[in-house]
């Protein structure tokens, strides 16, 4: 029977992040401390654990069908690797940095003047854009006390809070590219490996829009159920229910998180009261 391949980068967030989703989406996963590859029990699935800088070869070599990975790095390898959709995590930016006390007025202020980066692609690409030359420096690891040992005058690295640039005395300039895991798909991934995706892809979907929704419901007058629906985006249609109080029904939908927040002033103004938001676990569509 086929297995369908996929890797993870083996330690750190993203790491625990990507087990965190694979397991909403009712993988038993069986795997122990260090281990480097792990088996599904209820599902055709083998889970790779790699370091994170070589997960796009084994796509472009086809040992693993799909990976989970963040764009950044996508972006620095330059394969041919599809992305088939955005993960909602590990959200960061590439960016330049530059000392706090550095008179930053534009990134022609860095021309000439040595960058340090694990990015060296990325950042030759971005300031030969800006027909800005550099003198680079690839380090790997500890990017941010480049500038404190007098080994660059600025860096190109990885910003999520930025709470590390700051404690290293650097402030953030420019943004190089923004970046989330995603999920990337190998170009060899054979015929029968395909079939098996597609059932990935199902339960994937339906664990990512149930983070993004919620089951909302509400006592509503009768006569401004119309008024509310219209409000409303929901999947297909509103379910209704009357209440024992005449002239009242129990509205239920489901929506996306951010549109109740834009919609809940205009609701209340329409009648809507007792208002509850639950979470969802998974829809399937």
């Amino acid at each position: 029977m086929s297995t369908l391949k996929i890797a993870l980068q083996k330690s750190g967030r993203l790491s625990e992040d990507s087990l965190s989703l694979l397991k909403k989406c009712g993988f038993s996963i069986e795997t122990e401390s260090g281990e480097l590859k792990a088996s599904v029990a209820n599902f055709p699935l083998e889970i790779l654990f790699l370091r994170n800088s070589d997960i796009p070869q084994y796509l472009m070599d086809g040992v693993a069908d799909l990976a989970i990975i963040g764009q950044n790095l996508l972006a620095e390898k330059e394969f041919p690797i599809e992305t088939i959709m955005p993960l909602g995590f590990s959200k960061c930016r590439v960016a330049v940095a530059v000392p706090k006390a550095f008179s930053f007025t534009s990134i022609s202020d860095l021309n000439g003047l040595r960058i340090a980066t694990s990015y060296p692609e990325t950042t030759r690409r971005y300031f030969k854009s800006q027909n800005v030359r550099i003198e680079l420096h690839q380090i790997s690891g500890s990017v941010e006390i480049a500038p404190n040992i007098d080994l660059a005058d600025a860096i190109v690295d990885i910003v999520s809070s930025g709470n590390t640039l700051a404690k290293n005395n650097l402030k953030e300039v420019a943004v190089i590219l923004e970046s989330e895991a995603v999920l990337a798909v190998s170009p060899k991934i054979k015929l029968n490996s395909k079939i098996i995706l597609e059932r990935f892809l199902f339960r994937l979907q339906s664990v990512l829009r149930a983070s993004q929704s919620k089951y909302l419901m509400m006592n509503v007058p009768n006569t401004k159920i119309q008024e509310i629906s219209e409000l409303l985006p929901v999947l297909k249609s509103a379910t209704v229910v009357p209440l024992s109080l005449e002239g009242w029904s129990s509205f239920q939908t489901v929506i996306n998180e951010t549109a109740f927040w834009d919609v809940i002033d205009k609701l209340k103004a329409s009648g809507a009261q007792d208002i509850l938001v639950c979470p969802i676990e998974k829809i399937a569509l």
